[in-house]
């Protein structure tokens, strides 16, 4: 049986992305298409790659608009989810609401006002199955916390060494890379091609970025105590992708390769995740368009520490195919279904 699926902020990249992979899913069919600004135009004037909904116009983004159908997609700007997702409930009680923005993903709320400025919208269950315990959380809920495309790569880096417990919960330190789309469709000055082009930049530096909390509370589920994480996001020259150096520094007395056969355990039954032969390390063209992510981890005997090396596309697992994977289980699904597509090279 289909499952009918409506999707707001269709214009921007997250919300055409997840529009991208409905379209070759067999399981939905694709019924309101919804943004706020650009409500009335068609939407192949503003996604040209989807041919198939190129003549569709799209609604207001209202709770009356949305409601009524099997799935909801909010792909909507941080802190705009929390009172949509309120008046579905009341409205459309047994629609599944997966929220692409950040609203309903931190466990604190005093973390939401410190990084966000507005009220706390509530926690739901967290949209990344290959977490410890996550899908079990997952499989028939009626409402999903899609992760951050950063935190995705992140937690999905070191969660093994800290389930393992083979790492010190202090000092670990992330340095990421992201492409431009990670800053959403918006026009901004420091985003475009002659500002970007040749060149890579910083930001959020000084934990600072609103997805250090998320990264921190990932990995202290995985740990079982509090971890501490230096966060560093950098803007890469590309339209998409994310390249994530994560370390951490080894518990005494753990050898080299028991930290590699944590990592290969925890993935090895896992259809998008893929730790790669020693000596191969990954590359953000490799996984481009797909549900897929690729990482390679060293020992620096002499630091103490593990390195691990991760790339995912940021609009794909990091965004739409994560929530699309977890609308499947969520649905009772086969977890793959939908999410087939290889990744594109060169």
């Amino acid at each position: 049986m289909s499952h009918t699926v409506a999707v707001s902020g269709a214009s921007g990249y997250a919300g055409g992305e997840v529009l991208r992979l409905l379209i070759a899913h067999p399981e939905v069919e694709i019924g309101a298409i919804t943004a706020h600004s650009n409500a009335g135009e068609r939407l192949g004037a503003l996604q040209p790659h989807l041919h198939a909904l190129a003549d569709r116009v799209l609604s207001e983004t209202t709770a009356e608009v949305l409601s009524g159908h099997d799935v909801v997609f909010l792909a909507l700007p941080h802190g705009a989810s929390g009172a949509l997702a309120a008046e579905l409930e009341s409205r459309s009680p047994g629609t599944l609401v997966i929220d692409a923005g950040a609203d309903h993903r931190l466990e604190s709320a005093q973390a939401w006002e410190q990084f966000y400025g507005s009220p706390h919208a509530g926690t739901w269950p967290y949209g990344l199955p290959e977490l410890p315990g996550q899908r079990r959380q997952l499989e028939g809920a009626s409402r999903i916390a899609v992760p951050g495309c950063y935190p995705t790569t992140c937690l999905l880096a070191l969660a093994p060494g800290f389930t393992a417990g083979l790492l010190e919960a202090q000092d670990v330190v992330i340095v990421a890379a992201t492409g431009t789309s990670g800053a959403g469709k918006s026009l901004k000055p420091h985003l475009l091609g002659s500002e970007v082009m040749g060149s890579m930049s910083p930001y959020g530096v000084g934990g600072g970025h609103r997805h250090t909390p998320e990264i921190e509370q990932g990995l202290s589920q995985a740990a079982g105590e509090p971890v501490t994480v230096s966060f560093t996001p950098t803007l890469a020259p590309m339209p998409r992708g994310i390249l994530a150096t994560a370390t951490a520094r080894i518990k005494p007395g753990v050898d080299a390769g028991r930290v590699r056969s944590a990592w290969e355990q925890a993935y090895a039954a896992e259809a998008f995740v893929h730790v790669l032969p020693e000596g191969q390390w990954p590359s953000t063209q490799s996984v481009l368009g797909s549900n897929h992510v690729v990482m390679q981890l060293a020992v620096d005997a002499h630091a103490g520490r593990v390195i691990v090396s991760a790339a995912l596309d940021n609009l794909t697992k990091g965004t739409a195919g994560g929530a699309i994977q977890s609308m499947n289980l969520a649905l009772g699904l086969a977890e793959q279904t939908g999410l087939n597509q290889q990744g594109t090279a060169p």
